[in-house]
């Protein structure tokens, strides 16, 4: 029968553009931004400096210069100074402590080796949209770790990595709402 593949070629036909017309309404319905997660309008952003409410003085400008260093890539807009910017980024440093998590109990009357410490930074941050008047995204309470190794490593080492992770959970939290 000559009318077999005729009918199963328009079954076919019939299914591909079923799966055209889907693919074209849900990409009509979805649209995605490389590198950004704000609001179109965003294009410029300023790092202000944080307040900072510890003992830890420096930590204010390698915060500041990080956020400056990170931000704009990550999120795809151009640093601008604050009075230009679409959108700022601002906050507290709320706590910086140095603990030993990881010890070597000592014996009777030794003391005991620490191995690891670990610097914890704690900060109150918002990214607050200046077109729009609103905050994009905040965290009260927004808490990191950096450890390093006693013996072979200083403070420093575990500063800039929980500095670090400070910066890439703002950035994922600005990516987080849209």
């Amino acid at each position: 029968n000559s009318s077999v593949p005729t009918r199963r070629a328009r079954m076919q036909s019939l299914y591909l553009l079923a799966g055209i017309a889907l693919a074209v309404t849900v990409s009509g319905c979805y649209s995605l931004r490389a590198g950004s997660g704000l609001p179109d309008h965003i294009r410029t952003f300023a790092v202000l400096p944080f307040d900072n409410e510890t003992t830890r003085f420096e930590i204010t400008e390698e915060v500041r210069q990080e956020l400056e260093d990170k931000l704009p890539r990550a999120l795809g807009v151009r640093s601008a100074g604050e009075d230009l910017a679409d959108a700022v980024v601002q906050g507290t440093i709320t706590r910086y402590d140095v603990t030993a998590p990881l010890f070597r109990p000592g014996g009777s009357g030794d003391r005991a080796e620490v191995i690891e410490r670990e610097v914890q930074i704690a900060v109150r941050v918002e990214i607050v949209d200046r077109i729009g008047n609103v905050i994009l995204w905040d965290d009260a309470n927004l808490n990191v770790r950096g450890q390093y190794l006693d013996a072979t490593e200083d403070e420093d080492v575990g500063r800039a990595e929980a500095i670090e992770l400070l910066v890439q959970r703002i950035i994922d939290g600005a990516q987080s709402n849209w």
